[in-house]
């Protein structure tokens, strides 16, 4: 097993991420943007940016980023359905592995209870990725979640799965009550992450009590943002002007 390019302690690594921003790079199945190369591009840009730490999928995607780039990355990789009942979001042992040995800092995985393709435990899970040299960010849906993926050896707990897996409802925007009790229930930094579509709401899940926030999709996905505007347009009577000829 190969150790993380860049190792990071978890003092380091909170530290690092203290009040800042972590983001996402990805992209869903089909869209253009799904391309390692362009994957890297937006990688790099964000680390100009002042990005403090990149969140990718896939090891290759993940070994090319953490070649391209001087940050934290927060490898993942998802595998399987798209949640719900099913734990999609590095749901093995062997997937974390994987994920460390592209050269993450950190995995990602869900930390839930709900069905895996193996006999794969999230403590497990976590003594893995310690005993391999990285570190563990639990993506939680509940409150429950958090707190046991803490007491399981997780270094920070995102609230990435809020309203997305069953426990809580999905809201327009933030789960920030969801970020209040979590960072008042576990000693480990709590990450903010779904659905922060503004500067505004990355800090509010500031004061809220995350330690850092995570933006995707308002960041790095053109075809959603694009979507958005014409959906907006869409509501307001766009579309009805005279076509050009």
């Amino acid at each position: 097993m190969t150790a993380p390019q860049h190792p990071w302690t978890a003092h380091e690594l909170t530290v690092s991420l203290a009040g800042r921003l972590i983001v996402s790079c990805q992209a869903p199945p089909g869209d253009p943007m799904r391309d390692t190369e362009t994957l890297v591009r937006m990688a790099r840009s964000a680390e100009l940016g002042g990005g403090a730490a990149i969140r990718a999928n896939a090891p290759e995607v993940v070994a090319a980023v953490t070649a391209a780039v001087d940050l934290p990355v927060i490898g993942l990789w998802k595998d399987g359905g798209t949640g719900g009942d099913d734990v999609y979001i590095t749901p093995t042992i062997r997937h974390a592995l994987a994920v460390v040995e592209a050269g993450a800092a950190v995995v990602a995985a869900d930390a839930g209870e709900r069905r895996r393709p193996d006999a794969t435990t999230f403590p497990g899970l976590a003594r893995a990725v310690h005993e391999a040299g990285a570190l563990v960010m639990a993506d939680v849906g509940t409150l429950a979640e958090g707190v046991a993926a803490a007491e399981a050896g997780a270094d920070l707990v995102s609230t990435t799965l809020a309203g997305y897996v069953p426990g809580r409802p999905r809201q327009d925007g933030p789960d920030l009550e969801l970020v209040a009790e979590l960072a008042a229930a576990v000693r480990v930094p709590v990450i903010a992450e779904g659905r922060i579509r503004t500067p505004d709401e990355a800090a509010a899940a500031l004061a809220h009590g995350a330690h850092g926030v995570v933006v995707g999709t308002a960041i790095t996905a053109p075809t959603a943002l694009t979507a958005r505007f014409t959906e907006g347009l869409g509501a307001h009577g766009g579309g009805r002007g005279c076509a050009r000829r």
